[in-house]
Order: structure tokens, then C-alpha cells, then sequence
């Protein structure tokens, strides 16, 4: 297997600022050829511990959306439909009348509905995929073969809000701001953390509360998010996995016309880093500004369905 993301892939349309950055953040080989799991190989038991002694107050604020049919999707996305939640049995005595009855449900969804973790898999480029292997290893039958979201063994960590709206003094973002590493570290500094090797860091933008008032389309159009320069930041402070609050992660539309979701194969192709999108970290947000605390034991666990690019998942922060 090649530790270069250049060779033996196709042509690409791709500029080469995308190139020169995919090489600088490139992690291809670093925990072996038969890796699958990428950054997530920086959560050691250490670091678990160190997330666990974090806790001081118990206090727990979860940080999804409500799974509903009137959910984040507008449609823009073909075939990522919202829950659709079906009863199967309504106290139906399936043992005989008399007996303990039962209800049962159903749903049909996309897996990166709402608050989701995208898997290494999620987007490909220069038909690759993590760990450079190729990008058509996911088939319609399998899913993908490799690097799953079902490869992931666990998500837990200590957690780091990067509160960037808030150390601006502001509620929200404006919908064109792409969010830079050095506002990263502005936020940093405005939490009292330092982000080292392991952490999960969470990139608040307040453009979630767009959706909680009602308008997912705004919510969805125009959009802040992380710029193409945040993946190198990411990569230097060793972040094992990122979220932030909004439905495209990266800033939408994107700085560099048609080039469309560059901090996706950047985060997940080269770098092999778990990232997340449409968390609520409003809560989270008045919890760590009210406690003076940005650090926090983080779990958040990958439903692990075999061969598949994403995962809802239900995180909580416990401080």
C-alpha cells in the first residue's frame, strides 16, 4: 500500500492548494497498512483516564437532535431522508389473550440524518479512500469493506468545546464565515484549554439555532464552517475526531468555487479523522460558559451498522 496520496491515483480536478494540504495532513501508513480506524488510534487508555478525571459536577447535557420526520433534510441530498417512524404492533397479546402485550416500532432513515458521525468512508477522492484503498472497496450489496463505521470500536474521550461564536461576542456566525485556525485558537484561549493529542473537539458556531427556530433551509444555505486551512490544525494538535453544528461542516458555499467539500476529504481520505455535524451544543454552550470549563468527558457511541458511511449517534458531555 503507498503512504503518498498521489500515487497511483486518478486524475484529479482537484487545485493543487487542495494537493499541497492533503499531503501536509496526510496519515496514510501511520498506524500501518491494515489500519481502519485513523485518528481514533490516538484515544489510549491514558488519555481515557485523563478524560474521566475531567468530571467534577456529573452534570450531563446531551448534544443531538431529535430524530423526526420534519427533520435537518430538506432534500438537497438524494436518498437521506428524515426519520420515517412506523408502528408495527400496538399492544398487540402475541402469546395468547390475556398475556403481556407488546408495541413494536420501525424506522427508515438515512444514516447521516441528523446528528451523525461520517465514517472514513463517507467521501473518496482521486478514487481513494483512508488508508489509501480504493474507492470502489464499497459496493452497493457491502457497503464499505473497509473502514466502516462499524470498525469503530468506541468513541469516548475527553471533549473540548471551541466555542468560536461566543468568544466573538456572538450568538452565531454569519453565514459566509469560514471559521480559520486561528480563530480556533482564539477560542482555545477564551476557554482556558489547550487541545492536545487525543481529544475530540467540538466547533460551535451558533448556526444551529437557525434550525431550532424553525427554518431548516436557512439553516442548511448559506453556512458557516470550518475553512480548507482547519484540517492542518486539526492534524497538528493530533485531534482523534471533530463535530461542529451544522449540516454541511465546512463552510457552505465553499471559499473556493466548485470545489466542493474539501475539508470532508481532507478530514476523512487523508487524515482518517471522525467528524460530525449537526450537533446541539447550545446547551453545551451555556453549561461550560455558567461552569468556566471547556473540558469534559465526551462519549459518543458509533451505532455500529456493518458497512456503513455514517452513524446517528446520541452524544452526552458529562462535566
Amino acid at each position: 500500500m503507498s503512504d503518498s496520496p498521489g500515487a497511483d491515483a486518478a486524475p484529479s480536478a482537484l487545485p493543487p492548494e487542495f494537493h499541497d494540504i492533503a499531503k501536509r495532513v496526510n496519515n496514510w501508513g501511520r498506524w500501518g497498512s491494515n489500519d481502519e480506524i485513523g485518528t481514533l488510534n490516538l484515544v489510549t487508555d491514558e488519555v481515557v483516564r485523563e478524560a474521566a478525571a475531567t468530571v467534577r459536577s456529573g452534570r450531563r447535557v446531551p448534544l443531538a437532535l431529535p430524530l423526526k420526520e420534519d427533520g435537518v433534510q430538506t432534500g438537497m441530498i438524494p436518498g437521506r431522508v428524515n426519520p420515517l417512524h412506523t408502528m408495527v404492533q400496538i399492544n398487540q397479546q402475541i402469546f395468547g389473550p390475556g398475556t403481556v402485550a407488546t408495541s413494536d416500532d420501525a424506522v427508515t432513515m438515512g444514516l447521516q440524518t441528523a446528528t451523525h458521525w461520517d465514517a472514513l468512508t463517507h467521501v473518496s477522492h482521486s478514487g481513494k479512500i483512508y488508508n489509501g484503498r480504493p474507492a470502489d472497496s464499497i459496493t452497493a450489496h457491502a457497503g464499505a469493506r473497509h473502514s466502516g463505521i462499524d470498525k469503530v470500536p468506541y468513541v469516548v474521550s475527553r471533549g473540548v468545546l471551541l466555542d468560536v461564536a461566543r468568544a466573538k461576542g456572538l450568538d452565531r456566525l454569519p453565514g459566509d464565515h469560514a471559521v480559520t485556525p486561528e480563530e480556533l485558537d482564539e477560542a482555545a484561549e477564551f476557554g482556558g484549554v489547550t487541545v492536545r493529542a487525543g481529544d475530540i473537539v467540538l466547533v460551535r458556531t451558533g448556526q444551529l439555532q437557525v434550525y431550532l427556530a424553525g427554518d431548516k433551509h436557512a439553516y442548511a444555505y448559506p453556512s458557516p464552517g470550518l475553512s480548507l486551512r482547519t484540517p492542518e490544525w486539526f492534524h497538528a494538535h493530533d485531534v482523534a475526531a471533530v463535530a461542529n453544528d451544522t449540516l454541511t461542516f465546512e463552510i457552505f458555499p465553499p471559499e473556493i468555487e466548485n470545489l466542493w467539500l474539501p475539508v470532508h476529504a481532507l478530514d476523512l481520505v487523508e487524515m482518517g479523522m471522525l467528524q460530525g455535524q449537526n450537533w446541539d451544543l447550545e446547551k453545551l454552550s451555556t453549561a461550560c460558559a455558567e461552569e468556566s470549563r471547556y473540558a469534559f468527558l465526551l462519549s459518543a457511541m458509533p451505532e455500529p451498522f456493518i458497512g456503513g458511511t455514517g452513524t446517528p449517534v446520541a452524544p452526552v458531555a458529562v462535566l
